[in-house]
């Protein structure tokens, strides 16, 4: 469905993109256990954080060439979307970032190989009903209002639509340069130094079960959460998963886009300064040729969309 045509009031429509979005989720081609793998050569919109930033999420759109028809093949550039809800922008103390969440999910329907919606923290968060705040705001709560006034007595038929989606969301995006060399990952974040004990580092190339969301304990939730790598740590895992270049979120880029360590970039979408990554994926990816494809959001409209 289009989203010029999706109607976010409706129960029915909603419902009905949430649940196409997590069947694209589980049945992409490039969906290979708890990740989706692409290979060069292409083009990667890579993004952080967005948190409901509806001006950067339609320069997102833009750049990857998704405002058009549905297109089922993988012609045109591949998207990260990830930490979607938890906006700090609310009405009457009410989130209504269900509806970013709602149009990733029929964007992912439309470009089923194009569209990759990582799991964050907030969004296990909110379906596991975990305490996460926002400036003094209980970002779980204010979710679950605002989908209790827009949807009354389907609220519960929407939230069960939400949570299998997220449900079905991969852990990363793993991307395979066509001419050789190593890999980018993208994903929310990685395991902080305090979990790296914890943490299954086979995570990436299996099935997620319901023990990696127990909280500080299961690998997938200590890898969202994870903070402050050394650059040590980050050459282990690169060194474990085959990767030469990590681009992450989580953690706040003022300008945009921070280098941690050599090996990791961390990307923020969700203000106004919020950048993405524009990349090829025809050779390995260093740090630097990364920061040379930054483009910033705020330049992308231009005119109304």
């Amino acid at each position: 469905m289009p989203l010029s045509s999706l109607d976010l009031a409706s129960p029915s429509q909603v419902i009905a993109a949430f649940e196409a979005g997590a069947s694209a989720n589980l049945s992409a081609q490039c969906r290979r256990g708890s990740i989706d793998h692409i290979r060069g050569p292409g083009q990667l919109i890579a993004t952080g954080d967005l948190h409901d930033h509806p001006v950067n999420f339609r320069a997102i759109v833009r750049l990857a060439g998704m405002e058009g028809q549905p297109d089922a093949g993988t012609a045109g550039p591949h998207a990260t979307f990830h930490e979607l809800i938890h906006s700090d922008k609310l009405i009457d103390g009410m989130d209504m970032s269900y509806r970013v969440l709602c149009r990733v999910a029929a964007l992912k329907a439309a470009f089923p190989e194009r569209v990759h919606a990582l799991l964050a923290n907030h969004e296990i968060a909110q379906v596991h009903g975990q305490g996460v705040s926002k400036n003094g705001v209980n970002c779980v709560k204010a979710f679950n209002a605002g989908v209790e006034y827009v949807f009354g007595s389907e609220a519960a038929r929407v939230d069960e639509a939400i949570r299998g989606f997220i449900a079905s969301m991969p852990l990363a995006l793993r991307c395979t340069p066509s001419a050789g060399g190593r890999d980018v990952l993208c994903a929310h974040s990685l395991p902080g130094s305090d979990a790296l004990d914890r943490f299954d580092p086979s995570v990436l190339e299996r099935a997620l079960t319901d023990g990696d969301f127990t909280p500080r304990l299961g690998s997938a939730h200590l890898m969202v959460w994870g903070r402050g790598q050394s650059d040590q740590e980050l050459q282990t895992l690169a060194d474990r998963w085959g990767v030469g270049l990590f681009l992450l979120g989580h953690e706040s880029a003022p300008e945009g886009v921070a280098r941690l360590g050599t090996r990791a970039l961390i990307v923020n979408s969700d203000h106004d300064r919020g950048v993405c990554c524009r990349v090829g994926l025809e050779r390995e990816l260093s740090q630097s040729d990364a920061l040379a494809q930054i483009v910033p959001l705020g330049t992308v409209l231009g005119e109304a969309w």
